[in-house]
């Protein structure tokens, strides 16, 4: 329990009664809805998973990058159908998959029924994904 320093608790903010106030509708406290139905409370691994179903649906924005270049506004304007634009990377270097602007991992370009796809040959690690966030 945390404490000032005059020795007073510190009161834990009561956020199902911010929720109920903010919304107009109550917030039913899981255990107690569940005990009032008569099921049995939900499992730490059961709301977790409830949890985890929220963020499923978040769209993410995925780009494979083969390389990048830079170029004046004049050279910009001069592109046409069939100009060549000549990329910072070798052929055989493998290309970037970002998700959200962040390098989560590198592979190579196949082509699978007439269509192009992406063979992933290495993962960046969890650990070095969460260095790149700071």
């Amino acid at each position: 329990m945390a404490t000032n320093g005059t020795s007073q608790r510190v009161v834990d903010y009561d956020w199902e009664k911010a929720l109920e106030e903010t919304s107009g509708t109550p917030a039913p406290d899981s255990m107690e809805a569940d005990l009032d139905a008569g099921a049995a409370p939900l499992s730490p691994a059961e709301r977790s998973k409830g949890n985890l179903e929220l963020l499923l649906d978040i769209p993410l924005e995925i780009t494979a990058e083969l390389g990048r270049a830079k170029m004046i506004i004049n050279d910009l304007l001069q592109l046409g159908q069939g100009s060549v634009i000549e990329l910072n990377k070798l052929a055989e270097e493998p290309l970037e998959i970002l998700i959200n602007q962040k390098l989560i991992a590198r592979g190579e370009v196949v082509v699978v029924n007439e269509k192009f796809g992406i063979r992933l040959t290495d993962v960046i690690s969890p650990l070095e994904r969460i260095k790149q966030l700071t």
